[in-house]
C-alpha cells in the first residue's frame, strides 16, 4: 500500500508539481491550500508524512506543524517545510518559532 503524503501550500501550482513528483515515486497524496485545511484533513485521513510551505493564510507553516505536534496520532510524523521565504532573519525567527524547550 502506498505512503500517503499530505502537501500543504497555498499556491496551487506548487501543490500540483509536489504531488505530481511524489506521485511519480508511487507515493499518494492529499493536496491542502492552508493550514486550516490540512488540520480538517488530518482529522479524517492517516498520513505517512506532511509537506507544508511557510507563508500561507489562516494558519501558517510554524503553527501548523505545532498543531500537528500537539496530536497524538501524529507526534513522530516527518515534517517537511518547503519555503520560498529569502530574507535569512525571517527563516532564523521562524526556526526560533520551532525550537523544543530542553528537558
Amino acid at each position: 500500500m502506498a505512503k500517503i503524503i499530505l502537501t500543504v501550500d497555498d499556491s496551487a501550482s506548487a501543490r500540483q508539481l509536489i504531488a505530481f513528483t511524489l506521485e511519480e515515486a508511487g507515493f499518494k497524496t492529499i493536496q491542502a491550500e492552508d493550514g486550516e485545511q490540512a488540520l480538517q484533513i488530518l482529522s479524517q485521513n492517516k498520513i505517512d508524512a506532511i509537506i507544508t510551505d511557510l507563508n500561507m493564510p489562516k494558519i501558517d507553516g510554524i503553527e501548523l506543524i505545532k498543531k500537528v505536534r500537539s496530536l497524538n496520532d501524529y507526534k513522530f510524523t516527518p515534517i517537511i517545510m518547503l519555503t520560498t521565504e529569502s530574507q535569512e532573519e525571517k527563516k532564523k525567527l521562524k526556526e526560533k518559532q520551532l525550537e523544543r524547550p530542553a528537558g
